[in-house]
């Protein structure tokens, strides 16, 4: 028996996830989010996010996605920045320090990976 599914992603409902205040440095971003699958031990989840144009910072996990609509800036702390836009993947690590400039709705398929 297996739990394989496909999702639409472009039309999926999603829930709201709303954000720590302390994260939006400009505008009234929302993000909304579901979790399609997670692992047993809750390390491993797959799911789609979105958030509306905004400037937030945020702490990443390990992560892969890809993004399906919207576009946005992400400078990393110390680091590069990123432009991302449909088809578009990146690959995120933990512990990474990022400010999202959200440019128009973003929404994207995720794999993530938590710490032990």
């Amino acid at each position: 028996m297996t739990d394989s599914f496909a999702v639409h992603i472009p039309s999926a409902e999603l829930e709201p996830d709303p954000l720590d205040p302390a994260q939006i440095l400009s505008g009234t971003p929302e993000v909304s989010g579901k979790v399609l699958w997670e692992s047993e031990d809750g390390r491993q989840l797959r799911g789609i996010w979105q958030i509306t144009p905004g400037v937030v910072t945020d702490t990443e996990a390990d992560e892969l996605f890809v993004v399906l609509s919207g576009r946005a800036t992400i400078a990393f702390e110390g680091g590069p920045t990123l432009e991302v836009g449909p088809g578009d993947a990146a690959v995120l690590h933990a512990g990474d320090r990022t400010t999202w400039t959200v440019h128009e709705t973003l929404r994207k398929a995720y794999a993530i990976t938590l710490p032990a």
